[in-house]
């Protein structure tokens, strides 16, 4: 199975995100990637938007439920919101859901700095492995992958997916 090419995904996505926006009557979005490749995605789905707004970035390491048992990453940096968050409309975006764990974290984050009017969820890809009910509002392409596989998005320019299995990883 090849993987999806990221240019064409972030391409629907864009359209798939205005539509969204527009139905839901949403003018002035304030988008905010997850640290790293969603980052990357925020910031190639501004460009493809055309959109030259600030982009907030989380780093949600300290929000995790797993950071008693695996510790603070050696890369973790501050969360920077550029703007407020309290009534804003928030696009959050992250590269590959996988549990939801993530999401769920950068959503206590994001409450911990205000009360946004809504909260759209963007994924690059969906791993369909979720152990937790999140859904994204706009997502690039579902994936299914063997347990001892995973994706890993390469960027910031060019974006590009590789598949890693994990025996392989973990030898390295």
């Amino acid at each position: 199975m090849s993987l999806p090419d990221p240019a064409a995904l972030i391409r629907q996505m864009a359209t798939d995100l205005r539509a969204h926006l527009t139905r839901r009557h949403i003018s002035e979005p304030r988008f905010i990637g997850i640290r790293t490749g969603g980052v990357w995605v925020a910031q190639a789905l501004q460009q493809a938007l055309g959109d030259a707004s600030p982009l907030g970035t989380l780093d949600v390491s300290f929000y995790r439920d797993d950071f008693s048992q695996n510790g603070l990453h050696p890369q973790v940096r501050p969360s920077e919101l550029p703007f407020e968050i309290e009534g804003q409309h928030l696009v959050l975006i992250d590269d590959v859901l996988m549990s939801g764990r993530t999401i769920r974290a950068a959503l206590n984050e994001l409450f911990d700095y205000g009360r946004p009017a809504s909260v759209t969820l963007v994924c690059l890809l969906d791993l369909d492995a979720g152990e937790l009910p999140i859904r994204p509002n706009v997502l690039g392409a579902t994936l299914s992958l063997a347990a001892d596989q995973r994706i890993k998005l390469t960027g910031p320019a060019p974006l590009a997916l590789e598949r890693q299995d994990l025996a392989t990883v973990s030898a390295l």
